[in-house]
């Protein structure tokens, strides 16, 4: 498929075509912002968003982070009535396994904080999540964290499904293309350069994902993301798989895993990994990776592995995003640095883009997640990271 022509002029460019820049697209174009365009140095999706778990919650610990994914989890439960597109949906909950007391008194917090919120999560004992997530070994866990409304769904569909309503509200797209400078005097943009040629534009927003900190630098704004590596693996078949299976997460490991056809979906957070740009998978965190399946979900082991992949976390110091529009350079705004979490969150990002865009009261407030936090004493880590 050829790629489409390179506009001359836009009102404002989207940096990055997954998720959060598919959805920021679609919002601003559907709220009647004429000439936006977005450019994606690859096929739409093959940055982050087509290489994540699919995993939709709104289990966290911070406030921000449980509105931005229960916003979304609404966007993804109407996705095809809105959009025409189906996206395998599958809310079977999210179930995190927990070992340490200080989880246990850690997780009852957060409970409390997201039933404030609206989010129906609970505490449950051991014997209940036994039966939710039959796999799993219940030796040594304390309790348990489950929301019945979080589940997982498929992102390549999700990615379809924005970049479709995205053309049709009026919004370029354009693919294989790759921004190489940000022209600017400091204090207003000028344009936007690519390989392909510039398009004058006096607002950017960066939604790179991993690559985020380069197209900040472009434009003098510091974007503290790094790329890591996360590796994600299927199974075979699995004889008797409850299709209710919850996305099942051993909190003190990160071991996580959920139904993916007749088999499951794998992975575990490598607290050995070190950060750069790397998306060939390794062997190495496979010991590693075993050990916590023999741990907490030995029945799996007798499973032999399908295929798999690597992809990237773009993560920030306190593994939180990064929202907001940059002081002192008319206009930059960007949405990164989700640590893992941008494809669950991108249907509400792309409404809170196009607020502030807009220059009104975002549908959620992520005044915390501004950049400039680091300059200060604003940070407060995320705690419900995987």
């Amino acid at each position: 498929m050829s790629r489409s022509a390179l506009p001359s002029r836009a009102s404002v460019v989207v940096i990055g075509g997954g998720v959060i820049g598919l959805s920021t697209a679609y919002h601003l174009a559907g709220a009647g912002v004429a000439d936006v365009v977005l450019l994606d140095k690859g096929e739409f999706g093959s940055g982050s968003t087509c290489r994540a778990a699919g995993g939709v919650r709104a289990q966290f610990s911070d406030g921000v982070n449980i509105e931005l994914g229960r916003r979304s989890l609404r966007a993804f439960e109407n996705f095809k009535a809105d959009f025409g597109q189906e996206i395998d949906l599958r809310q079977v909950g999210y179930l995190f396994l927990l070992d340490r007391p200080e989880d246990v008194v850690r997780f009852e917090k957060n409970v409390v904080l997201q039933n404030e919120l609206g989010v129906p999560s609970r505490m449950i004992d051991v014997a209940e999540a036994g039966r939710l997530s039959p796999l799993i070994s219940t030796e040594g866990l304390l309790a348990a964290a489950y929301s019945p409304t979080d589940g997982h769904c498929t992102p390549e569909s999700v990615v379809l499904g924005y970049a479709a309503a995205a053309r049709r509200a009026g919004a370029k797209l354009v693919r294989g293309t790759t921004v190489t400078d940000i022209v600017h005097d400091g204090h207003a943009i000028d344009s936007v350069v690519t390989d392909r040629g510039a398009i004058r534009a006096d607002t950017v927003v960066c939604a790179a994902g991993p690559w985020s900190a380069a197209i900040g630098e472009m434009a003098g704004v510091n974007l503290p993301v790094v790329p890591l590596r996360r590796q994600i693996l299927t199974t075979e078949a699995v004889p008797g798989l409850d299709p209710e299976t919850p996305f099942t997460i051993d909190f003190t490991t990160s071991l996580y895993f959920h139904r993916e056809g007749p088999g499951l979906l794998l992975g575990m957070s490598d607290r050995q990994e070190t950060p750069g740009f790397k998306l060939q998978r390794s062997d190495d965190w496979l010991p590693r990776l075993a050990a916590a399946i023999e741990r907490r979900a030995p029945r799996i082991s007798e499973v032999g592995l399908g295929g798999g992949w690597a992809g990237l976390y773009e993560v920030t110091p306190d593994c939180n995003a990064l929202v907001g529009e940059a002081p002192g350079l008319s206009r930059f705004l960007y949405a990164t640095g989700f640590s893992g979490h941008g494809f669950l969150m991108g249907p509400a990002v792309g409404e809170v883009m196009r607020d502030l865009y807009l220059g009104r009261a975002p549908v959620v407030d992520v005044s915390g997640l501004d950049s400039r936090r680091f300059d200060g004493s604003q940070v407060r880590p995320e705690l419900n990271i995987v």
